[in-house]
């Protein structure tokens, strides 16, 4: 018994997303780099290792913990995920993420630092009060631009400058339509709770027009950092086309971008390495 208590608290932390939060970092160490070598360093493997593990709980148990009330209502909560049904666990761990976090703060560079702290902030004022961003429409998908920051610490601590600023735009409106995207399965939920959010405001279809309208954006903008790039993210346009004429549902489509987001992740890191050893 014990052991499936412990098994829970670790699903708290969403394990399928791990790497929606490590994957960028990696991805920003690399391209950062100008050689291998400098990705083999331990502070970059400490950020690294925070972003794939602590900062899920931080994140995630943020978020279960004050939408235990309105998470009664959420089916998704009956099988993908788990609910906080309350104890002290689940803050305990929430509370060392976040001291965690900050003693980070002291093997970066200063201009990473200011980056960290807004990964902290926006982890916490999406899900809690006073700010609770997540029941305000378009906040809600601004503010999670904070899974980007994983990736502009780790290029900024290997290279010593801040990416492009044309890769942090692209990026960041990846991240608010990956955000949007995934309030979709929770409209009716979130509207029996009475919460609002860019989704529950737009409804369905025109909130596939807004991830749409984000990721064509977010091409053009890495295009224009490398045109490579561009074509390459371009995908997740395709993949949404993909979906709105082949009428998939959405509910359905959801749980495909852990593997999506994987195998994007995974060939950029490749493409990272590969542009350092040519």
């Amino acid at each position: 018994m014990r052991g499936g208590k412990y098994i829970k608290l670790v699903e708290a932390s969403r394990p399928r997303f791990w790497l929606y939060l490590a994957g960028p970092a990696l991805v920003g160490a690399t391209y950062g780099a100008e050689h291998v070598q400098e990705l083999v360093r331990l502070d970059v493997a400490l950020i690294i290792l925070y972003f794939l593990i602590p900062a899920n709980f931080l994140v995630y148990g943020i978020n279960d913990i004050f939408d235990s009330k309105i998470d009664q209502k959420n089916p998704k909560k009956k099988t993908k995920e788990i609910r906080y049904k309350g104890g002290r666990k689940l803050p305990t761990l929430v509370i060392i993420s976040a001291i965690l976090g900050i003693a980070l703060g002291g093997i970066l560079t200063v201009n990473a630092i200011p980056w960290m702290i807004g990964f902290l902030f926006l982890s916490w004022a999406y899900s809690a009060p006073p700010f609770r961003f997540k029941t305000k429409p378009f906040l809600d998908s601004c503010s999670n631009i904070l899974y980007i920051f994983p990736g502009i610490v780790g290029y900024i601590v290997v290279s010593g400058s801040i990416p492009p600023l044309l890769a942090i735009g692209g990026g960041s409106l990846w991240a608010m339509a990956m955000h949007t995207f995934s309030a979709i399965p929770d409209i009716g939920p979130d509207k029996k709770s009475g919460i609002k959010t860019l989704a529950t405001s737009l409804g369905q279809s025109k909130t596939l027009a807004y991830c749409g309208s984000c990721w064509f954006a977010s091409s053009i903008l890495f295009a224009l950092v490398d045109v490579r790039l561009g074509i390459f993210l371009s995908s997740y346009l395709a993949i949404l086309g993909i979906i709105v004429l082949g009428k998939i549902e959405v509910e359905v489509a959801y749980w495909w971008y852990p593997k999506i987001n994987t195998i994007i992740g995974f060939v950029l890191v490749i493409g990272g390495i590969w542009r350092i050893v040519i």
